[in-house]
């Protein structure tokens, strides 16, 4: 299996991403996320990689939220949000999407995240759960939920 990595907030990780936004959609741009974290010098690196010889491949961003603003799991704690998840176009359908989701769900907490670019099947067949839209909750997203054992979803 892949191994995956946090990536470090520095210059060179800045760089890889570039290369992600040559080919990937612009709603899945990680660049801005990236440069705020550099100038807060955020040393907790929300973001997670795999590399293939040396190039970064794949990547998701992966956000600890606190329990207090839990709208979606029962009972309410702390989950992640699961932002962003790219693979590079030359390394899709080789697994790396799933280990990085995989690696997410190794956390033990649930997850929250919103698919994008038709990717709904693929959050179903890593077993998320599309949650009933609430438009003030939800605002325009299109929310999908992981739930550990134990965890249930709010009304």
């Amino acid at each position: 299996m892949y191994e995956v990595k946090r990536l470090r907030i520095n210059y060179k990780t800045l760089e890889e991403f570039q290369k992600f936004r040559e080919f990937g959609l612009e709603e899945l741009s990680m660049k801005e996320d990236l440069e705020a974290n550099i100038v807060e010098n955020d040393s907790e690196s929300p973001f997670y990689g795999i590399y293939d010889n040396g190039l970064l491949v794949a990547r998701m961003s992966l956000y600890k939220i606190d329990g207090k603003y839990d709208r979606y799991f029962k009972p309410a704690q702390d989950y992640y949000e699961l932002w962003k998840l790219e693979v590079l176009p030359d390394y899709r359908g080789k697994d790396y999407g799933t280990a990085l989701v995989n690696h997410a769900k190794s956390f033990g907490a649930p997850i929250k995240t919103n698919s994008r670019c038709r990717a709904d099947q693929f959050w179903l067949k890593m077993g998320f759960t599309p949650v009933k839209y609430n438009p003030i909750r939800d605002r325009g997203e299109n929310p999908y939920v992981w739930l550990p054992e134990g965890v249930g979803l709010q009304d």
